[in-house]
């Protein structure tokens, strides 16, 4: 078994959406309009404003993803996902730590993320990965109630 973590290339744009799909649909959240944007048009949404898309692939398929927007003197994290058979492979970690990697490149002060209470062992990975937690904000998305921050 071989495992990567990639940029994003134009041929991964079926997987994106499958995987960001799966993973709104897993957890019982509804695609939201800023959802459908980040998923039809990844490189417009990410990449063309200064951000990044990591893929996790596992023998050459698609298992994960994580993008970073770039945002005032750092990036947000968003739109993380492993498949369901490819969890406890670590992959979700070395996602973060690509992205981390890539935000000390373009020397950014900080990582920001929102995510949802319902999400335990994602908001447990944050954690660990030194993550704090802020207090609410005003958010894009309905599904937002946490929201978390790593200074750089």
């Amino acid at each position: 078994m071989t495992v990567a973590i990639v940029d994003y290339r134009p041929d991964h744009a079926a997987a994106w959406a499958q995987l960001n799909e799966a993973w709104l649909a897993e957890g019982g959240f509804v695609i939201e309009a800023k959802d459908r944007r980040s998923i039809d048009d990844p490189h417009g949404v990410f990449i063309a404003g200064g951000g990044r898309i990591f893929i996790a692939e596992r023998d050459g398929e698609a298992v994960g993803c994580c993008a970073l927007i770039r945002i005032p003197d750092g990036f947000e994290v968003s739109k993380m996902t492993v498949t369901p058979a490819a969890r406890g492979l670590g992959l979700a970690r070395r996602l973060l730590e690509a992205c981390e990697s890539a935000a000390r490149e373009a020397e950014a002060t900080h990582l920001y993320l929102e995510t949802n209470s319902a999400l335990k062992p994602a908001i447990a990975l944050y954690e660990s990965f030194g993550f704090l937690h802020l207090p609410p904000r005003p958010t894009p998305y309905a599904r937002a109630d946490v929201f978390m921050e790593k200074r750089l």
